[in-house]
């Protein structure tokens, strides 16, 4: 691979497992904020909540879009609180797995900035990356839309031929993969959508794809 590839990185499951203790807590101070702030049971926030999620890959979207709620304040509720040093889980070797791909390294997510760097600072390899985009970059227009992918690509200054999209989500591999990046898709699913060009099971296979 020549050094004039892009490395797109998630972050949230994809570089370290955050449904094993991050995603339950945040999810449930997600709901408590939807009750709070829309006058909704935890049911019925619950269920707004996912739905919101299913609908643009993003609860936050769904919240300013339909409710007017101010996401500075959405993201600050939902993520500074969280104990990340007790939360975020060590993947060995990653930091020397991610070396040894050859090109610049970016982060995209749909997490804010300062919640992804201290993870990243957690993990150790905050300093891999030349470019950390989260979901204020995109204007609060996180992945999947096609909004969020042309801001990041101004902003690096990146052709799609020339990027590769490391995601553990299908529909942001979908938009990546429409605009002409190259997909490798992070999962245990066995089966993969011919919109993904490679399907590995964890970050660190990475070293055993040619690309």
């Amino acid at each position: 691979m020549t050094a004039d590839k892009i490395w797109i990185f998630d972050l949230d499951d994809t570089l370290h497992n955050a449904s094993a203790h991050i995603f339950p807590v945040m999810n449930c101070a997600m709901t408590q904020y939807i009750m709070q702030h829309l006058a909704l049971d935890e049911k019925a926030a619950h269920q707004l909540r996912q739905h919101y999620w299913h609908i643009y890959g993003a609860t936050l979207k769904g919240l300013v879009r339909h409710h007017g709620v101010n996401p500075h304040h959405f993201l600050d509720k939902t993520h500074t609180p969280l104990d990340l040093p007790n939360m975020v889980l060590e993947t060995k070797r990653l930091r020397q797995t991610l070396q040894s791909l050859t090109g610049r390294k970016v982060i995209f997510t749909n997490a804010p900035l300062a919640y992804a760097m201290r993870v990243l600072n957690l993990l150790g390899i905050e300093d891999i990356f030349a470019h950390v985009f989260s979901v204020e970059a995109t204007h609060f227009h996180p992945k999947p839309a096609v909004r969020g992918f042309y801001k990041l690509l101004n902003k690096i200054k990146a052709k799609p031929s020339n990027c590769i999209m490391v995601e553990d989500s299908l529909p942001a591999l979908m938009t990546a993969k429409r605009l002409g990046m190259q997909t490798v898709w992070v999962t245990k699913n066995l089966q993969k959508p011919n919109f993904v060009d490679f399907r590995i099971n964890k970050v660190l296979a990475l070293t055993h794809i040619r690309l």
